[in-house]
């Protein structure tokens, strides 16, 4: 198996490159493309692992020659290069006219919708597409799924991500994934299905507060733009159990969530529309990029170790053999040993596990989201490999 990972020597990509190369794989891959912008980035990540079978390919996106060069022949193509890069479909169809398997990490829900919507071409040509699949989306859809499979009868799926930090307080601050991702999760509207349709939410609203166990105690979720609200309710399963309302909503550790939400109200929200600084046109997110890397580069030694916990969890209710009825499952992902060398161990494991699943299995042609593709036990079991504890709970509330 010939796998071509685009944006591989990236954050992302990297860690989907450590574990595929890892005692973990469930499939014979017998070359790995990493294609990437940076040949230091790549140069550093292949003498780190020093596997034989890593190749470094140096990408250009905006050069459709390049480009199809770095995806043909592949067996799968996997797109990590950022979203709100804007070259998202770019790639998804540059795999099409290649007749190559694709799948990316999506996000945000910016492309989700156009990607779904071809999903007939694709299907016509013979090639499987996933979008969305790391952790949120990816394992969450998978979580619905199989909340979802547990009930006759649908009344809503409400999912949900709460990540804390523990150990002493950061003097400095390090966004847990782009910059842009956060503000963005922060300041622009969301979706959310509520009385059975797909409806505009205003930024950082639904608010709710749940009390978990610790680390993260009371937690206050929020709406944020994503993309698993834009297909679970429509998925084939799920759909026609007659589901009226599917949320997502996200909760960062409490002293990063004050820090964001007053970046936003600085005007940090709305990043991409220049401002003009002593003559020169430049966006806030660029600004504001520079300037918290800086700070940690020239603050790394104050930076104190801490640990990071998350919970995904999804809560359906509905009714079962006629009776009312609760499901739950729950993803949590604690340090471990393993996640070393990586950035975000859940987000890259899980696509990486997604792809292998991909490639374990004749493929399915079309587009599909997570929980219309994995089998959600088989996906467990791998990541229960990487020490995520996955708990399933159902029970009847008459």
């Amino acid at each position: 198996m010939i796998i071509t990972i685009l944006g591989g020597a990236g954050f992302m990509g990297a860690g989907i490159v450590r574990d595929m190369v890892s005692d973990r794989t469930i499939i014979d891959i017998s070359k790995i493309r990493i294609c990437d912008t940076s040949r230091p980035r790549m140069d550093a990540l292949v003498n780190d692992l020093g596997d034989a079978r890593l190749e470094r390919v140096d990408l250009d996106v905006t050069d459709p020659a390049k480009l199809a060069a770095a995806i043909s022949g592949a067996d799968l193509c996997v797109n990590c290069v950022p979203t709100l890069a804007g070259h998202q479909m770019v790639i998804f169809e540059a795999a099409l006219s290649a007749k190559v398997p694709y799948m990316d990490l999506g996000g945000l829900g910016t492309y989700t919708v156009k990607q779904i919507a071809e999903h007939e071409r694709f299907k016509a040509a013979g090639v499987a597409a996933v979008t969305g699949v790391g952790a949120d989306p990816g394992m969450s859809n998978v979580i619905c799924r199989a909340v979802a499979d547990e009930l006759d009868e649908i009344d809503r799926i409400n999912l949900y991500w709460a990540a804390e930090l523990v150990g002493p307080e950061n003097p400095v601050l390090v966004p847990p994934y782009s910059v842009s991702t956060v503000l963005a999760e922060y300041a622009h509207p969301s979706t959310q299905f509520l009385d059975g349709k797909h409806v505009t939410c205003e930024p950082m609203g639904g608010v709710e507060v749940l009390d978990l166990p610790e680390p993260w105690g009371r937690c206050e979720f929020m709406y944020s733009p994503h993309s698993e609200q834009l297909t679970v309710p429509l998925a084939e399963g799920i759909a026609e159990k007659g589901i009226r309302e599917f949320t997502w909503k996200l909760h960062l550790p409490h002293r990063e969530h004050e820090a964001w939400v007053g970046l936003v109200k600085a005007g940090f929200g709305d990043f991409n529309r220049p401002v003009e600084v002593n003559g020169v046109s430049v966006r806030p997110l660029d600004v504001l990029t520079k300037v918290i890397q800086r700070n940690i580069d020239e603050n790394a030694d104050e930076i104190p170790a801490q640990d990071s916990h998350e919970i995904h969890f999804a809560i359906g209710r509905g009714r079962k053999n006629g009776r009312p009825a609760i499901a739950r499952c729950d993803v949590i992902v604690t340090p471990d040993p393993m996640y070393d060398g990586y950035v975000d161990a859940c987000t890259s494991m899980c696509a990486s596990i997604a792809a292998q699943l991909m490639l374990k299995h004749p493929r399915k042609p079309g587009v599909y989201a997570p929980e219309g593709y994995f089998d959600a036990a088989e996906f467990f079991i791998e990541a229960e490999k990487r020490k995520f504890k996955v708990n399933k709970s159902f029970e009847y509330i008459d």
